[in-house]
């Protein structure tokens, strides 16, 4: 059994006026595949650093299956990281780039070998293992970095952006090849990235961050249909959740010149609090009555199309997913209708209320 905590896990950069990582607070379950998302800077990485003992811990305490490892130097850690960048040795075949780690700890060749050939195994990379680097593909490339950690056979992987150097295509394949892999083996996994697609594809349960700071914890169903704040609303889902102004008027919430019902507890506010709707692609339909949006562009996605419009005379954007038989044309003027019940609430400090 691994788990992985961080308490109140606090990192600064130097110079810096705010803590890269700020009072992490984060339970990690064993065997449990967490991924770590947000945008560029907000300390995801850091975080993964942290727990692999690159970077010091200010204040605060992370512990590896109850074990408090804030000072224990990285190699003593049990945990094997895999980067973005492959990091393979050009001149040593795929099989000692593999086993390397093994060679230093000391590990007899029969056992290495032994595990190498396993690792290659669940990875197919058997027919590559006598080759060089140079001569394979990123995708083997990954995946022997992959073998490497594997056959170390550590408590915990951390894993940062390891995806990001792939095409389309390969990172998809991949993903869902890392994703089972780690399934497979029951190794606590910690997975940084930036693409919050990979995030609800892969993790069992997802870590929002923003500026250093935890924004909400949970399974990918639970953050795209229960965003504790406008950020967690905005940053899970592709296409993004359109945000709309809109008026309490002590009965109703105004919209763009139409009533909405208004969530119970709403009513026990004041009237003419100002709040913003959130609705998503999906539970917007082009209809004969609803909110007049002019159409910018279409998304053509294949199975679906995606209209950018612009909501009547205050421009605010909107997404709509709508069948391919009923793409409106660019420039002219439609209406949505809302899906009443599939709306976002959020008070002026972008707290969701409803």
């Amino acid at each position: 059994m691994t788990t992985v905590t961080f308490d109140q896990a606090t990192c600064y950069y130097e110079g810096a006026m705010q803590p890269s990582v700020d009072a992490l607070d984060l339970e990690i379950g064993d065997g449990e595949f967490l991924v770590l998302v947000g945008p560029s800077g907000c300390g995801k990485s850091t975080s993964l650093r942290m727990l692999a003992g690159l970077e010091h811990v200010h204040s605060g305490s992370i512990l590896i299956d109850g074990r408090d490892v804030t000072e224990t130097p990285a190699k003593d850690r049990d945990i094997a990281m895999v980067f973005q960048s492959y990091a393979l040795y050009p001149h040593m075949s795929v099989a000692d780039n593999m086993g390397f780690a093994l060679r230093i700890a000391g590990v007899p060749r029969a056992e290495r070998m032994t595990r190498v050939r396993e690792a290659a195994r669940m990875l197919d990379l058997e027919a590559q293992l006598d080759r060089k680097p140079a001569a394979l593909s990123g995708g083997q490339r990954q995946r022997v970095a992959m073998g490497r950690a594997i056959v170390r056979r550590p408590q915990v992987f951390l894993m940062d952006e390891p995806l990001s150097n792939l095409d389309a295509k390969l990172r998809v394949q991949t993903r869902a090849h890392i994703a089972a892999l780690t399934r497979q083996m029951g190794v606590t996994t910690v997975y940084v990235t930036h693409d919050q697609t990979e995030a609800l594809t892969m993790g069992d349960r997802i870590a929002v961050m923003r500026d250093g700071q935890l924004q909400q914890v949970g399974n990918p169903r639970e953050l795209y249909e229960s965003p504790q704040n406008r950020f967690v609303a905005g940053f899970i889902g592709s296409p993004a959740m359109s945000f709309l102004p809109a008026c309490f008027d002590g009965t109703a919430l105004l919209v763009g010149g139409l009533r909405l019902p208004a969530p119970e507890i709403m009513h026990a506010g004041k009237p003419d609090q100002a709040f913003t709707i959130g609705v998503r692609p999906e539970h917007l339909e082009i209809a004969d009555d609803g909110l007049p949006a002019r159409v910018d562009f279409i998304e053509d996605m294949g199975s679906d199309i995606y209209v950018h419009a612009s909501l009547g005379t205050d421009g605010a954007p909107l997404t709509v997913r709508v069948d391919p038989d009923k793409r409106p044309s660019p420039g002219t003027t439609v209406r949505l209708r809302v899906q009443k019940d599939r709306l976002h609430i959020f008070d002026r400090n972008e707290i969701r209320v409803a």
